[in-house]
């Protein structure tokens, strides 16, 4: 029995279908069935549901009991409803470690990101580093990943900028300048690296940087997005301290805004994989081209952007 935390969220979806695909009996864990199944990014899976929140360590015990192996994919990117990156990323990480224990599980794949190190200022990073360290002192047979920002159908990556193209009928901006740079890596690429490695006992104690086959500036990213879409528009470069702005009035007047400050120090720091692992696992890696993301993108209507953006 492999246990999937976060089995209905974007990663963790794409993960249990691969798995049940390949014969795997799958735990799928979320922190609510009903929404889950209505989001129906399961659907037509046989899986077993089950009901568990990272920050609630005694719902833990009971969904990783008689597991033989645990992928964690548990994280927040952007902090909402009280829940934040140390409650959720790092201390729901030493949660789910101590159940493990707990219960006897052994085997873990955590899905770490790219760039984490506890010794950042930025807080999400660092959040993700501290569960990393937690994870490599644990004793157990882990496995980890740190994928750069993965692409692909209802990502908030490419996705963010979508939703942002009703709202901007004739300048879009440009976010962040030459150096800002990534290498968007496809989300099924992700999933099968994690198939790969769950019985492989040569990957335990390792760590695994996932990058696509591009290293794109975010600028190149946007004007993808835009052609995927069959939109024009003109682009003009925003330069930092004004998105400083812009992303303070947005936190402040949206519930739910697409961009927090958090997520904009991230532009300070490289999402460039150095020691690439995707080959090892993936013949043929998918880039991220307007080509490939028209497959799945689809034009956003004012109002549903506004109703995201509102938390409705």
């Amino acid at each position: 029995m492999v246990v999937v935390t976060g089995a209905s969220g974007y990663l963790g979806s794409h993960i249990t279908r691969l798995l049940v695909q390949a014969g795997y009996p799958v735990r799928a864990m979320v922190r609510n069935r009903l929404t889950a199944q209505k989001e129906g990014r399961l659907a037509g899976l046989e899986v077993e549901w089950l009901e568990a929140d990272v920050t609630r360590p005694d719902t833990l015990t009971p969904a990783v009991q008689g597991a033989t192996a645990i992928v964690h994919t548990v994280a927040i990117a952007i902090e909402k409803g009280g829940r934040t990156y140390e409650q959720v990323n790092y201390q729901g990480t030493v949660n789910l470690v101590d159940a493990m224990k707990t219960a006897g599980v052994n085997r873990l794949i955590y899905i770490s990101q790219l760039g984490a190190d506890a010794n950042l200022p930025f807080r999400f990073l660092a959040s993700k580093g501290k569960a990393q360290n937690y994870v490599s002192a644990s004793g157990l047979d882990w496995t980890a990943f740190q994928p750069s920002v993965i692409w692909g159908p209802e990502d908030e990556f490419a996705n963010s900028f979508a939703r942002l193209i009703p709202l901007t009928p004739f300048i879009f901006p440009i976010v962040g300048d030459e150096t800002a740079r990534f290498q968007p890596v496809w989300v099924d690429d992700v999933a099968s690296s994690v198939l790969k490695t769950l019985d492989d006992k040569a990957t335990v104690g390792m760590i695994y940087q996932l990058g696509g086959p591009e290293v794109l500036v975010l600028g190149e990213i946007e004007r993808r997005t835009m052609n995927a879409l069959g939109s024009r528009r003109w682009f003009i470069r925003f330069p930092m301290p004004l998105l400083k702005v812009f992303v303070a009035l947005m936190e402040m007047l949206l519930p739910n805004p697409p961009v927090t400050h958090s997520l904009l120090e991230l532009l300070a720091v490289s999402n460039v994989t150095t020691q690439n692992a995707i080959k090892q696992f993936v013949s043929q890696p998918r880039p991220f081209t307007a080509e490939n993301a028209s497959v799945y993108m689809r034009k956003f209507r004012i109002k549903d952007t506004l109703a995201q953006y509102m938390g409705r």
